[in-house]
C-alpha cells in the first residue's frame, strides 16, 4: 500500500496513538494516504472509530509481529 507519510507510535498507549495520528492527519491534504504503526492492541478499535466519525477512510491494516499497522485517506 502507498503512504504519503508514516506515522510511528510504536511504544505509546492510548490515547496517544489517535492523539498523534489525528496531528499529524491534519498537515496533510484531502486524498493523503497516512501509514500508522502502533503496538496499542486497542488502536484497532479506536482508530477504527476515529477514522469512521472523522470522514476519514480505513482503507488497510494488518498486525506484521505485534505492530498493528493503518492506512487511513484523509477525507
Amino acid at each position: 500500500m502507498e503512504s504519503t507519510k508514516v506515522l510511528d507510535a510504536k511504544g505509546l498507549a492510548c490515547p496517544m496513538p489517535i492523539v498523534k495520528t489525528k496531528k499529524t492527519i491534519g498537515e496533510m491534504e484531502s486524498g493523503q494516504v497516512l501509514e500508522v504503526h502502533t503496538t496499542d492492541k486497542g488502536a484497532k478499535n479506536d482508530l477504527t472509530a476515529w477514522a469512521k466519525s472523522g470522514g476519514h477512510e480505513l482503507l488497510q491494516h494488518e498486525d506484521e509481529n505485534g505492530v498493528l499497522k493503518f492506512w487511513i485517506k484523509k477525507g
